[in-house]
């Protein structure tokens, strides 16, 4: 069991401050006798999944569906930070199709076990630039980033900014699990700088790089590379650009 999933255990006995962990929502299996009905193909792909294990939150769906279904059947190359059991990496072949190159990267050595023909795991930590790098280069590219790794914050920032220049046009970086950047066990806080959550704010201002003149925060290079940041509850999805400057248009008849 990970180390979020007890303190999510924990938690649903207490209700301290936000920033011990705050309000639990239930859980539950989806082997269970009442699951909620399947709303979205992969909802219905995780509730039928029999092979490894894989713990969701049951509102990610929708946003899972929302952020990548546009590339699914494509020849997709994803990479989940944090493998755990490998049922996520499981699911995600069987939600993105056998042309899509699926990796996973963790640090504890007992995932090398997880490494198949059909899904590859490498071992190293999110927090070493020079490994993930390698490990796009082995897979070709990358569309499709899930961190759902250590949720510390610095681990999180020191993986988007060594992956997220590497990632194609429209690809999405998804930073999973939120709720860690307030939590004291994660070094969170409320308005903590250093967390996940004040960093992804901060990419704000650089996005709008374009309308003032403080240098940027979180990504010097944001207004060129980013084209969407979309906050979900728990989850935030940074789109990466083509890299346009913003332009004005005009249309109708401005001649009297």
């Amino acid at each position: 069991m990970s180390k979020l999933s007890q303190l999510l255990r924990k938690f649903a006995n207490r209700h301290d401050s936000s920033e011990s962990g705050g309000q639990y929502m239930s859980k539950f299996r989806a082997s269970e006798n009442n699951p909620p009905l399947p709303t979205s193909p992969l909802e219905s792909i995780f509730y039928a999944h029999d092979g490894r294990t894989s713990d969701k939150w049951h509102h990610y769906f929708r946003i899972y569906e929302e952020e990548f279904g546009f590339i699914r059947r494509r020849d997709v190359k994803l990479l989940e930070i944090g493998v755990q059991a490998g049922g996520s990496l499981q699911i995600w072949r069987k939600f993105l199709g056998e042309k899509a190159t699926i990796f996973g990267v963790d640090i504890d050595p007992n995932c090398r076990n997880l490494d198949t023909d059909d899904i590859c795991v490498r071992i190293g930590s999110q927090n070493d630039p020079e490994f993930l790098r390698r490990v796009v280069s082995e897979m070709g590219g990358l569309d499709i980033v899930i961190d759902d790794g250590s949720h510390i914050g610095s681990d999180q920032i020191a993986s988007f900014k060594a992956l997220f220049p590497l990632m194609a046009t429209d690809g999405v970086y998804l930073i999973e699990d939120l709720q860690t950047a307030y939590w004291r066990e994660y070094n969170g806080g409320v308005d903590r700088e250093g967390t996940i959550v004040s960093f992804a704010k901060d990419l704000i201002d650089d996005l709008n790089g374009w309308y003032h003149h403080s240098p940027a925060k979180s990504l010097a290079t944001a207004k060129t590379e980013i084209g969407r940041i979309a906050f979900y509850n728990a989850i935030v999805a940074i789109r990466k650009s083509a890299g346009d400057s913003p332009q004005t248009v005009l249309t109708g008849d401005a001649v009297r």
